[in-house]
């Protein structure tokens, strides 16, 4: 059995450890409940709990599944919901599934792709008794908390490196493999922007709807939640409007550069054409023209092409051309 743990509470505290090999273990009885927890279990693992703990077949077939967008649904007296966890890999975000059955004495997270394990909620959760005797709704609390505390750290990473990718775009024009970086970030934040809507959903019906399993006063628990996803999904927006203006920006930038560029070209063509047009009109073979026979004719000629062209640096200077 994939088991990372099981343990029986009563009155928020551990009284028992729970044995997936033993089901008699998993008897609880008054305000008892039991939270077990597994990693990728197989068909046979689930089934098992499913005949125990009278678990919906089409919520099993979710949980095997794994590739569902965050949900809750109602089964009878119970809860199914699927969460969607997320990690940065090499500035992609790679998604995992914790799925979520709830009873009223009962509560089983299954984990697949996770690498985050709720050792450390489960010890904080723990923690607090005070907190953790409300029962299994508190636990949902925490582990849906636990997930979208996890989605801020992404974020903030990608903001980062969006802030850098802005500032060297300013002095640098945008290379091929930047443009890439740029356009794989948003799609990795579109692909997350999916996410965060059916994510919200779900902490808007606990929060709302009369559903099995959750307590009013926990209730706002999940509103605080809730406002978690919602900062994060404004974040979200907000990259994606500055990615958008990096490229713009740079694409202006660039276009702006090389306007500088032919500006300097068209001004160094003017002024070299002076000296070149004198010196083709003076290098014509012709027997009769004019200042051949001067004795002074070679230095005014040099002369007047130091003038023009030294006028015409001059006014270019002035224009910011050159």
């Amino acid at each position: 059995m994939t088991i990372v743990a099981a343990w029986v509470y009563r009155e928020g505290k551990r009284i028992r450890q729970a044995s997936l090999d033993q089901p008699e273990s998993w008897q609880v009885k008054g305000d008892e409940f039991i939270w077990i927890g597994l990693h990728e279990p197989d068909a046979g693992e689930l089934q098992q709990l499913a005949r125990h703990f009278d678990l919906h077949p089409l919520a099993v077939e979710d949980a095997l599944e794994a590739h569902q967008l965050p949900k809750v649904e109602v089964y009878g007296e119970q809860l199914f919901m699927v969460l969607k966890t997320a990690a940065l890999e090499d500035w992609q975000i790679v998604y995992g599934e914790t799925d979520i059955f709830l009873g009223r004495r009962h509560i089983i997270t299954v984990r697949h792709g996770s690498s985050r394990s709720h050792h450390k909620l489960r010890e904080h959760l723990e923690a607090a008794p005070s907190l953790l005797q409300h029962g299994g709704d508190y636990v949902v609390h925490g582990v849906l908390d636990f997930i979208v505390d996890g989605y801020l750290p992404i974020i903030e990473a990608i903001e980062e490196r969006v802030l850098v990718m802005e500032r060297e775009t300013i002095d640098n024009p945008l290379q091929r493999r930047d443009a890439r970086a740029i356009f794989g970030l948003r799609r990795e934040l579109i692909r997350f922007k999916r996410i965060m809507g059916p994510m919200g959903e779900v902490c808007n019906k606990l929060i709302n709807l009369e559903l099995p399993c959750i307590d009013d006063n926990v209730r706002p628990y999940f509103r605080d939640v809730f406002d978690h996803v919602r900062r994060v999904d404004t974040m979200v927006d907000g990259l994606r409007e500055i990615l958008t203006f990096v490229f713009e920006a740079s694409s202006l930038l660039e276009q702006q550069r090389q306007s500088d560029i032919t500006r300097k070209l068209a001004a160094w063509a003017a002024i070299l054409a002076v000296p070149t047009a004198i010196a083709g009109i003076y290098g014509m073979n012709f027997e009769n023209m004019p200042e051949l026979k001067t004795e002074y004719g070679y230095f005014v000629v040099l002369g007047v092409i130091v003038c023009a062209c030294s006028f015409l640096y001059y006014r270019f200077k002035r224009s910011r051309w050159l």
